[in-house]
């Protein structure tokens, strides 16, 4: 008998061990890496530029020493209209969690070359819209570092919240230990 509650107690030991560690990596959806759904830390592997360090703007890392950050260049055409519609309802559920620089594709805002130039994902063929996602996480090395995620398709709204949340929710975890 002892030797079955001690079995019970080393399990049910295990498995809360277990529940604890999955609540605890549950907080990011997405890994740090170059695969396609990816946070990326330099250029990932479909990129022309596989592999290469992106240089972040300074108005970037400013911006990321207060909370996560979402870019949107755009134009006024027909293809952006779901993308624009889509970030503006997270811009509304997010409002003050999250940074946001919307901008015109008209080259009107040099910060949108720079934005283009550096997270483009397809090596700065600037198309768009560009929808941009930046957060803190620990790189292969475990410093903590900006990292990113970025599309020029038509993602919709839920492909923007999950990494809103997850850039969220890196943040929360991470920014203590970044060192811009």
């Amino acid at each position: 008998m002892d030797i079955v509650s001690r079995k019970y107690g080393i399990a049910s030991l295990i498995a809360l061990i277990l529940i604890a560690l999955g609540f605890n990596a549950a907080g990011a959806e997405y890994s740090v890496g170059s695969e396609s759904d990816d946070w990326w830390t330099a250029y990932p592997d479909q990129s022309t530029g596989a592999g290469v360090d992106v240089s972040h703007p300074d108005w970037v890392l400013d911006a990321l020493e207060n909370k996560p950050v979402l870019i949107y260049v755009h134009k006024e055409c027909d293809y952006c209209v779901p993308q624009t519609e889509a970030v503006q309802k997270i811009i509304d559920e997010f409002d003050g969690r999250i940074t946001i620089f919307e901008m015109g594709a008209d080259g009107s805002d040099e910060r949108t070359t720079e934005a283009m130039q550096a997270y483009d994902p397809d090596g700065g063929t600037m198309y768009v819209p560009l929808t941009i996602i930046l957060t803190l996480a620990p790189d292969s090395e475990g410093e903590v570092v900006a990292v990113w995620h970025s599309t020029d398709k038509v993602t919709g709204e839920e492909w923007i919240r999950n990494y809103v949340e997850d850039a969220i929710s890196l943040y929360d975890e991470n920014s203590a230990d970044w060192d811009n």
